[in-house]
């Protein structure tokens, strides 16, 4: 993927080991609560979880692999746009909220709970640094990951005229909190640089990977969100995932993430946004033959009461490989051939591909289809600031583009690929006090036949036997007289 720039601006390798793999958001504990529906899970506990104080208490973590940097021998001039801001227009989305605020999502604050956000000169108004469950002592600072960087970066780069790449809402204020990273590790244990076993995101992105693999874990990610709620954001942007067996339970950890979240909605009136979490040799897709009975539970997508949970489209505009289905997806946005800002500190450069496995690869996941959403409702918030986070969800969800299935919604894309220009211009009928449409069934079979008037026929073949009878005796008239003439 390339994008417009200018010479001197290169394609960035990201040489991380593995961009977009993130932390563990190991499942805790099992207790013996039980999911009443098929999938759903049960009510969102009122049980109070605390921010830790926006660090790490219980684990101390050590670097056990180097941060990412420039490859400084790559110099490939970026030439166009990538193909995601296109295909939903996000420039002109841009210029319809300019016109209405005067800005791209001025005044909003974006949280984004992940492997931290480096400084970048193009997000306009710095990074807030907004706790640290790795090293307390970054501050949410540090992105030895590159993750979280090029999360922020599609929310709200502002980018030189000349540069195609562009933020959603770049108008908008980034709060970054550091709530996993691989590149950490408890001490003696050996970190796996390369990914692997338990991750959802699969190579790139919207993923999470056992335990001893790296730093964070559900624990962590549910004070992360209650700690990026204290600090008053508008939006909550989580690209990671918890990835597990559907057994019919919910455990201590997910509790406390769901009650997180319900916190963070509920009374601090944040939107949260979550990646719909990438397929893996351990979170299997679900594609059982019952779409609801999933045989895999991905959280935080799957607290969609409270959650807009994202799948990714490639460039066809279909539904990605690796993008995990289920009942909870929200929306779809696009997640291949992603372009973002370059992590390595001290550039101002862009990066559009990772290494994995000793090989370059565009970057692509769920990870970078759910910052996409979170620019869009920083957008509407601004634009709507009177209406509440669920309001905000709907709003995104009723202007999406609807797959063809009943009631506009389906396991593979939820309500459909988002429109931002359509959220932040459409009527929505719940808003003005306006009863829903109500589907109706239509019938299936053809109509009745309709019954023939026979009476024009009776008619027609009654005066043309008459005049038939009236031809026949005056032949037969004229016939006697002739045989009875005389000779």
């Amino acid at each position: 993927m390339r994008t417009l720039g200018v010479p001197g601006r290169s394609v960035v390798v990201l040489l991380a080991g593995a961009l977009g793999v993130l932390s563990p958001l190991t499942a805790l504990a099992q207790d013996t609560s039980t999911v009443n529906q098929p999938w759903a899970p049960p009510p969102a506990s009122t049980s109070h979880v605390d921010d830790g104080g926006g660090q790490q208490h219980e684990i101390q973590y050590q670097k056990s692999t180097a941060c990412v940097q420039r490859d400084l021998d790559n110099n490939i001039v970026l030439q166009e746009k990538p193909w995601g801001q296109q295909y939903m227009q996000i420039e002109q989305a841009q210029k319809l909220a300019v016109a209405a605020r005067g800005s791209a999502g001025g005044g909003m604050k974006v949280a984004v709970i992940d492997t931290g956000v480096t400084n970048h000169p193009y997000l306009k108004f710095g990074v807030v640094g907004g706790g640290d469950y790795v090293d307390a002592s970054k501050n949410g600072l540090e992105d030895c990951d590159g993750h979280g960087t090029e999360v922020a970066g599609i929310i709200a780069a502002d980018t030189p005229p000349d540069i195609g790449f562009k933020g959603v809402a770049p108008d908008a204020q980034i709060v970054s909190i550091r709530q996993s990273s691989q590149n950490y590790s408890v001490p003696n244990q050996t970190s796996n640089p390369g990914g692997g076993g338990g991750q959802s995101g699969g190579a790139n992105g919207g993923g999470s990977r056992e335990q001893g693999q790296g730093a964070g874990n559900t624990h962590t990610l549910a004070e992360a969100v209650v700690r990026a709620a204290n600090l008053n954001v508008n939006v909550i942007n989580m690209s990671v995932d918890n990835c597990r067996p559907a057994d019919g339970s919910i455990n201590s950890g997910e509790r406390e993430l769901q009650a997180a979240i319900h916190y963070a909605v509920t009374v601090k009136n944040v939107v949260v946004v979550a990646a719909a979490g990438n397929t893996s040799d351990t979170c299997k897709q679900n594609d059982q033959p019952d779409p609801e009975k999933p045989q895999s539970i991905v959280s935080p997508p799957w607290f969609s009461d409270d959650v807009l949970s994202v799948a990714a489209i490639d460039e066809t505009g279909g539904v990605a490989s690796f993008s995990m289905n289920g009942p909870w997806v929200s929306v779809g946005a696009p997640g291949t051939n992603i372009t973002s800002l370059d992590p390595s500190p001290g550039t101002d450069a862009l990066a559009n591909q990772v290494v994995e496995d000793n090989k370059q690869q565009a970057i692509q996941g769920t990870s970078f289809a759910a910052p996409y959403v979170a620019g869009v409702a920083a957008l509407v918030r601004a634009q709507f600031p009177n209406l509440d986070p669920h309001q905000v969800m709907h709003r995104i969800e009723a202007t999406a583009q609807h797959p063809g299935a009943p009631g506009g919604h389906d396991n593979y894309i939820g309500y459909g690929v988002i429109n931002p220009v359509a959220a932040l211009t459409a009527i929505v009928p719940s808003e003005e006090g306006i009863a829903p449409a109500k589907a109706e069934q239509l019938p299936s079979g053809l109509p009745p036949a309709a019954h023939k008037n026979w009476t024009p026929m009776v008619v027609a073949l009654a005066g043309t036997g008459g005049g038939l009878l009236v031809l026949l005796v005056t032949l037969f008239v004229v016939h006697t007289i002739r045989r009875n003439r005389p000779a």
